[in-house]
């Protein structure tokens, strides 16, 4: 909630600024950012990261993690943005975040929302999330630097790459222009044939 929402939905009192410093200091809020207050302490994080910064929606690491792609978890949630020029880091009460840009051809493409209770947050599908990811590391060399890319640095399940759209994943390599996401494209569409053939 941000302060001016405060500000109003407490303007019968004389001070609702002082009223909204007496709640932080007695824990019924929490500061997330500069402005931004929310009042259940064990909100997800992933509900957050847009009103943090945006528009934006869980992509990269964070979102591969949460739809069972990584093996590991992911301890800070990683965004996507557009024309922002900069990425961006806040330190909260809830955790870390970050926020990256992609081209902003590709970033309406492949995003879903979710809704969870009283809360709703866009995330990356698996196949953009992995596009996202792709986006921001450096370009590989050929289809054995992608597989070293994928299996090693990322350690993303081979059963996982074969589960994704390869459809999706062709539709977006002309959004981003990008040499990983021409190899993926190019990768997935060898691995089929190769598959079709045995």
């Amino acid at each position: 909630m941000t302060t001016k929402m405060l500000q109003e939905k407490l303007s019968s009192y004389g001070a609702p600024k002082n009223k909204i410093a007496r709640m932080a200091r007695n824990g019924e809020l929490t500061r997330i950012v500069k402005g931004l207050y929310e009042t259940d302490a064990s909100t997800p994080p992933e509900y957050l990261a847009a009103s943090i910064y945006g528009p934006s929606y869980i992509s990269f690491e964070y979102a591969l993690a949460r739809r069972g792609m990584i093996p590991e978890a992911v301890p800070v949630v990683t965004s996507a943005t557009f024309e922002k020029g900069k990425a961006k880091r806040y330190d909260t009460p809830f955790g870390t975040f970050t926020f990256h840009d992609v081209p902003s051809r590709a970033f309406p493409w492949g995003v879903e929302v979710v809704v969870e209770g009283d809360y709703a947050y866009r995330i990356a599908s698996p196949e953009k999330a992995l596009c996202d990811t792709l986006w921001l590391r450096s370009p590989v060399a050929n289809y054995r630097e992608l597989e070293a890319l994928l299996f090693d640095d990322l350690r993303l399940e081979p059963s996982e790459l074969r589960d994704l759209d390869s459809r999706a994943i062709a539709d977006l390599v002309g959004r981003y222009r990008s040499t990983n996401i021409g190899k993926l494209a190019k990768y997935l569409e060898r691995k089929a044939r190769y598959e079709l053939r045995s």
